[in-house]
């Protein structure tokens, strides 16, 4: 371990299993669904945090579902997907 995280309280407890990060695939899932309804730039979303970021793709699928009610042909919230494993 670094001398940096030794220093720390708590570290070496944090550090033991590593970071764990958002999975790569669903930062672009969402940042796509974001950019394809709202037509905001990259930037734009990288600079949301992952509680907004989630909190915005709820949004657009409350709207998805209240401009299409039909249950026939219902649009699938992002929050629905399930990822795909390659």
């Amino acid at each position: 371990m670094s001398g940096l995280r030794k220093g720390l309280p708590g570290a070496p407890k944090f550090y033991k299993g590593g970071i764990r990060l958002y999975p790569e695939e669903e930062l672009y899932r969402e940042m796509s669904f974001i950019s394809y309804y709202f037509h905001w730039s990259e930037e734009e979303v990288l600079k949301l945090d992952h509680l907004s970021r989630r909190k915005w793709c709820r949004e657009i699928s409350q709207i998805n579902k209240s401009l299409n009610p039909s249950k026939e042909k219902k649009e699938k919230s992002i929050l629905e997907m399930q990822p795909t494993i390659h």
